[in-house]
C-alpha cells in the first residue's frame, strides 16, 4: 500500500470480509486476532483482485517495510531530526542497517539509497506538476540545501533539469512500480 487510496481500498476489503483489525498503515495491517487459513485465503484472493499482494515471508516483509518507511518519510516530510536514513531505518525496523541493505539489495537488485532517490525524484516531479511551489520552495520542502542541489540531483535521476521537466510534462511513475 503506497497511498491513502490504497489504505481506503484495503480498509473497505477488510470491512467487506468482516475482519477486525487494530490498525492499517502503509504496508501493514494489524489484526485483533490471528486469521484462520480460510480467512487468510479469502482476504488474499480479494486483495490480489484489487492489485495488492500479501507479504508474509520475513525478508519480503522487511523490504516492504523499508519501502513504506521511505515513502512515508519522503511524502509526509516526517522530521527525523538530523538522523541519516540508515539510523532511521535501523531504529524503526530494529535491525542493523547492513542487514537491511543486504536483504533489500538481494530482493530489489538496487540499493536502499537508489530506491529513496527514485521516490524523491517522483515526489519532485509531482510538486513540479502542481506548480504551487517554485524550485527553491521545493528544495526546502524536500530537505535539499539549495535549488541548485535539487536541480543537480533531479538531473542525475531523470536526465533533465526541473525546468525541462515542467516544459515537457513527462509522465510520472506509480510508486508501486519503483
Amino acid at each position: 500500500m503506497v497511498c491513502d487510496r490504497c489504505l481506503m481500498s484495503v480498509e473497505k476489503t477488510l470491512q467487506q470480509q468482516n475482519l477486525n483489525y487494530i490498525s492499517i498503515s502503509l504496508g501493514r495491517i494489524e489484526f485483533e486476532n490471528e486469521l484462520s487459513e480460510t480467512q487468510f485465503q479469502s482476504l488474499e484472493k480479494e486483495l490480489n483482485a484489487n492489485g495488492f499482494e500479501i507479504v508474509a515471508e520475513r525478508n519480503n516483509k522487511i523490504v516492504t517495510d523499508i519501502k513504506s518507511l521511505i515513502i512515508e518519510l519522503v511524502y509526509e516530510h516526517k522530521d527525523s531530526g538530523n538522523k541519516k536514513l540508515s539510523e532511521v531505518l535501523s531504529e524503526e525496523l530494529h535491525y542493523d542497517y547492513s542487514h537491511l541493505t543486504n536483504i533489500f539489495s538481494k530482493a530489489e537488485g538496487h540499493s536502499i539509497q537508489s530506491f529513496q532517490n527514485k521516490i524523491k525524484a517522483e515526489r519532485i516531479k509531482e510538486l513540479l506538476e502542481y506548480g504551487e511551489l517554485n524550485i527553491s520552495e521545493i528544495a526546502d520542502k524536500m530537505g535539499f540545501g539549495s535549488a541548485a542541489y535539487l536541480s543537480t540531483f533531479f538531473k542525475k535521476e531523470t536526465g533533465m533539469n526541473p525546468s525541462q521537466f515542467k516544459s515537457q510534462h513527462q509522465d510520472r511513475k506509480s510508486l508501486d512500480k519503483l
